[in-house]
């Protein structure tokens, strides 16, 4: 029989207690090109995934795979510095369990940043994009099997899941910092292999502005356990499946998601205060 998902909780939570120190106001899971905001938080506690009971390990690539807690644009805060996915072999259950897990440490709202390909072509490589909603095709969803109401309800409302008092303030933080901020929908995929011409192009025409391999079930979860949900997208290259687009290199999209990620943090620095 399945493990109850409030008791792999409970035993996460337990084996990391004396460590997590006072309550935290915000949780942010750091995307590809966005590791380096955990380099930035003051008097650090690093908690590697290794030592919570039950958890899963990041494997993706420049994914450090730890909690970092501290303070960070003069807030308290919790991070992931790297995310599991379903094309690692883990479940949508194991990735719910992280941000359960987060939001154990009491933060009052959850910002996901991931790296993504931009279906829509006025969207250019190392672009940021705040996502207003999302499209989830990965097939999965982390609140099939038997509730734990400990944690939130069994039908949880979907339809805001991306809290718009948290995007309205983090456009007005865009504007502050000085950088462009494109609006759009986040369509999630399992992966790892990237999407095929005709398939972006399928995927554009359904209404999704940018597609990536994460974010959506981590939404699903935050909403599960009423945690407020920011998300930003770095936009790492184009994905409109145009004849003759260049072909996709993980090289080219580490390198794009550093130029996407220096920009999220100026727009999170000016977003911080306002929270």
């Amino acid at each position: 029989m399945t493990q109850r998902q409030i008791d792999r909780l409970n035993a996460a939570r337990a084996s990391i207690a004396s460590r997590m120190g006072a309550p935290c106001d915000t949780a942010i899971v750091l995307g590809t090109g966005l590791g380096h905001l955990a380099d930035m938080v003051a008097h650090p506690t690093y908690i590697p995934y290794q030592e919570i009971a039950g958890f899963p390990v990041s494997t993706a690539p420049g994914h450090h795979g730890r909690l970092v807690i501290g303070t960070l644009f003069g807030r308290r805060t919790v991070l992931m510095q790297g995310r599991v996915h379903l094309y690692e072999g883990w479940t949508a259950r194991d990735i719910a369990l992280a941000i359960y897990l987060l939001s154990a440490f009491g933060p009052k709202q959850l910002i996901l940043t991931n790296a993504a390909g931009g279906l829509n072509p006025a969207f250019e490589a190392g672009s940021v994009m705040l996502i207003e909603d999302h499209i989830n095709l990965t097939g999965h969803n982390p609140l099939i099997g038997p509730n734990d109401d400990g944690i939130g309800l069994r039908f949880p409302d979907l339809t805001r899941a991306y809290d718009p008092t948290l995007r309205e303030k983090a456009i007005a933080a865009a504007e502050a910092a000085g950088q462009k901020l494109h609006r759009g929908i986040y369509l999630g995929l399992t992966g790892p292999s990237l999407e095929t011409s005709a398939e972006r192009r399928y995927f554009r025409a359904t209404g999704g502005d940018a597609v990536g391999m994460s974010t959506v079930l981590e939404t699903i979860a935050a909403v599960h356990a009423g945690l407020p949900v920011l998300g930003l997208s770095a936009i790492t290259n184009p994905a409109t499946g145009a004849p003759g687009e260049a072909p996709d290199t993980i090289e080219d999209v580490i390198e794009n998601a550093a130029i996407s990620g220096q920009k999220i943090t100026g727009i999170l620095e000016k977003l911080f205060p306002a929270l």
